[in-house]
């Protein structure tokens, strides 16, 4: 079936007025619009499941985000997003459906309900889900057996990119809910240095190994997985059946590496989506199969909240559509990304990949340059830290970057006085940005009118998490609608990748012919003795 037609942003209606907006907007006051208005945080925030947003400090009025929305109208979001629940091959360039909301949906329920599933498609669906909870239910019993297993003390996840960012991000953030007695260990770089410091670690009866990679040929991780096990091997490892997993489609390639054990998924899975697939079996043998389920299902509030939830009251739309607006009409180039929990440490690593490869495009879907920009810079780290380090610069430098906060209500912990000195700051910090500061001298002066996002959690679990991290999906999906790419592909991973293969045996060789003048001369130091 045909895809829903849609127009590119800047070519509709509602552009030009959205540029008009945007010069007129360049007056705007943050302190000036909640003096004229008492109902502007009733106004600009919400819930969502499992999270509840405040907007309010953000650069923009009801009369903007009344065109944004009529942008998304105009751009075919709604029936795109549709599109992809549908599992239509929304992926253009790599003819593949995008349908990693099925992995979080439950087995017994309807997998579509829109007017893109014909019978054939939702028969396919149907298939694809049935199969996806085969292979959850066979990952999860295999983490039940790890968990339960008192002789593996430390598991290695051996993955890069989306088989590394997104388990690490989640074990790290659900360590509250670790099952006691097991360590987990997470290695992506081809740097050695890395796989040497985890090794010196474990112990080779104890130490049970993920490798994770679709293909099975990832040279990253490849090149990880057989020095682990000639490790393994050498400190009188036998049984790799045992002590190896694989998280892989090519089970072939897995036997000939000595595995039997292999969990596979599916070309619909894109890697930056795919911790909710058999790669996130770390995270199921950190949190559990009941914690594990807790966190799919916290996803799939979130995948129904965007699907269902009237334009208005829908928080990854309006936060996409936020995210246009800052990038396009404003001016904005980057984000930072501050989590006021010390758990959520690798989130900004984790959004990151998922925003920046997503969107970090520059033509549109017919391969036409674009004459905007797209994926704003992501970066951060967890609150305070960022206090000491770079908020000097989103408080008084010269560029203006807006500020997200992610915030969590109630502690896991219980030593006193910690966490509500941890809360003051980060609202402290969002007011400080908006409010800044005058008349105290040149040095001293704050500027203000600095925006920011608050997203706060009651409580870090596996379900709100699950609802965090689908939301940000769903938002990176609203922005690359509006921007007419494919958000799904990712060549620009792959150049950088071909070179060094061609480069790899000149080191060696010290053939230089072909090479750019720098590249040959780098090469000629290092090979220097």
């Amino acid at each position: 079936m045909a895809l829903p037609t849609r127009s590119r942003c800047d070519q509709t209606a509602v552009w030009r007025s959205l540029q008009e907006a945007s010069v007129a907007g360049q007056r705007f006051d943050l302190r000036s619009a909640f003096a004229a208005d008492p109902q502007r945080f009733q106004t600009f925030s919400q819930s969502a499941p499992h999270v509840f947003a405040d907007l309010s400090k953000n650069l923009i009025d009801g009369a903007t985000q009344t065109l944004l929305f009529e942008l998304a109208r105009q751009c075919g979001v709604l029936a795109h997003r549709d599109a992809m629940f549908a599992g239509e091959k929304i992926n253009i360039t790599e003819q593949r459906a995008v349908l990693h909301t099925l992995l979080r949906k439950p087995a017994k329920s309807h997998v579509s309900n829109n007017k893109y599933a014909i019978n054939s498609e939702a028969n396919e669906l149907v298939e694809d889900l049935a199969q996806v909870h085969a292979t959850l239910d066979a990952m999860l019993a295999f983490a039940e057996t790890v968990r339960a297993d008192g002789a593996i003390t430390d598991v290695v996840n051996i993955g890069i990119g989306g088989s590394d960012l997104g388990p690490q991000m989640a074990v790290l953030a659900l360590q509250e809910f670790v099952t006691p007695g097991k360590r987990f260990h997470f290695v992506s770089n081809v740097d050695g240095h890395e796989l040497a410091a985890v090794l010196r670690q474990v112990q080779a009866h104890s130490t049970l190994f993920l490798i994770a990679s679709k293909t099975f040929t990832t040279l990253e991780t490849m090149t990880n997985a057989q020095s682990a096990r000639r490790w393994f091997e050498a400190q009188g490892g036998t049984d790799t059946a045992r002590h190896f997993a694989a998280l892989t489609t090519n089970v072939a390639a897995a036997n000939a590496f000595g595995i039997t054990t292999t969990f596979g998924f599916w070309d619909w899975v894109g890697g930056r989506y795919s911790l909710w697939s058999a790669i996130g079996l770390p995270i199921a043998i950190a949190i559990g199969a009941a914690g594990f389920r807790d966190f799919l299902a916290g996803a799939h509030a979130m995948d129904e909240h965007f699907r269902s939830a009237p334009m208005q009251q829908n928080l990854p739309l309006r936060l996409g559509l936020l995210d246009v607006w800052y990038r396009n009409f404003v001016g904005f180039t980057s984000r930072s990304i501050a989590p006021y929990h010390s758990a959520l440490k690798r989130l900004p690593a984790y959004l990151q990949q998922l925003e920046m490869e997503s969107n970090g495009k520059r033509v549109d879907l017919q391969g036409r340059a674009l004459p905007f920009g797209t994926a704003p810079v992501l970066w951060g780290e967890p609150g305070t830290n960022g206090q000491h380090a770079y908020f000097q610069m989103l408080h008084q430098g010269t560029d203006v970057v807006p500020v997200e906060f992610v915030v969590v209500k109630k502690p896991q912990h219980d030593l006193p006085g910690h966490h509500p000195r941890l809360l003051a700051n980060a609202l402290a910090q969002a007011q400080a940005l908006m409010n800044g500061q005058a008349d105290a001298g040149g040095h001293r002066d704050f500027p203000g009118n600095r925006p920011s996002t608050v997203l706060l959690l009651e409580e870090l679990t596996p379900a709100s998490l699950g609802a965090l991290l689908a939301l940000q999906e769903h938002r990176v999906f609203t922005s690359g609608s509006v921007w007419g790419i494919d958000s799904f592909d990712q060549w620009g991973v792959e150049l950088g990748k071909v070179l060094a293969r061609d480069i790899e045996p000149r080191l060696q060789s010290g053939d230089v012919a072909g090479l750019d003048g720098s590249t040959a001369g780098l090469l000629g130091r290092l090979r220097q003795r």
